[in-house]
């Protein structure tokens, strides 16, 4: 479904993105570790169209999509759930899912996927009339998610979503993406907390200064030693 070559990305200055090649097939859970600054945010903002790449390409589905704008690349199902969330703080819970859908046409079929993101997260349902700037760091993390997911993702991008939660909404976080991959959903996952991203993706990549230092299936990274001590915490 993906597939990124020789991707560089470069501002201010700085080489953020030396190079990178991955690969993201129809269906995989994928994940893309390391430490902050080593350049996941800027690959990801590369492959939505955030940022444009001084060289390299991205294909999707078989097209080269790497000067394609970002709406369009919306529209041909590739959504992002930025780090930080992102939410628009001042509209209600609902406006804000709704939002999501703003390049789609069909007002029974949105409110057929509003009911959907309800179902995955019921307290969004329970807030429904609820500014999103009110709700709790979680709560806005379920609205991020389920904004994106108004658009009909074939691949969902999704950028530290963990990051400042509890570990009990962490699971809960979780266990709904894991839900929404089984639904059919590609995902590729940006996530610091190595462990629980190797746990619920098929394969992952390792990312440092900018450049892929190791990729493997999941289970072999987290048994990988050199992972292990870096990324885990754990004497190898």
């Amino acid at each position: 479904m993906l597939e990124v070559s020789g991707l560089r990305v470069s501002y201010g200055g700085i080489n953020a993105v030396k190079g990178v090649d991955l690969t993201v097939r129809a269906g995989e859970m994928v994940t893309l570790i390391g430490t902050n600054g080593a350049g996941k945010t800027t690959t990801l903002k590369a492959l939505t169209g955030l940022l444009r790449p001084s060289a390299g390409s991205v294909r999707y589905n078989g097209e080269d999509i790497t000067a394609v704008a970002i709406h369009q690349r919306v529209g041909m199902g590739l959504a992002l759930v930025p780090e930080g969330r992102g939410i628009f703080a001042r509209l209600s819970v609902e406006e804000n899912l709704d939002m999501g859908a703003y390049s789609r046409k069909g007002p029974a079929e949105i409110r057929d996927d509003r009911d959907h993101v309800y179902a995955l997260f019921p307290r969004l349902a329970e807030r429904r009339r609820q500014t999103g700037g009110t709700l709790s760091g979680g709560e806005q993390q379920m609205l991020a998610i389920g904004r994106a997911m108004m658009s009909r993702p074939r691949l969902l991008l999704l950028d530290e979503p963990s990051m400042g939660l509890a570990p009990l909404m962490v699971q809960k976080i979780f266990a709904t993406i894991r839900t929404i991959a089984a639904e059919g959903v590609t995902v590729l996952l940006v996530e610091q907390n190595a462990r629980l991203a190797l746990e619920v993706c098929q394969r992952g990549y390792v990312m440092e200064s900018g450049e892929i230092t190791l990729h493997d299936e999941a289970p072999a990274l987290l048994a990988n030693p050199q992972v292990r001590r870096a990324y885990l915490g754990e004497d190898a």
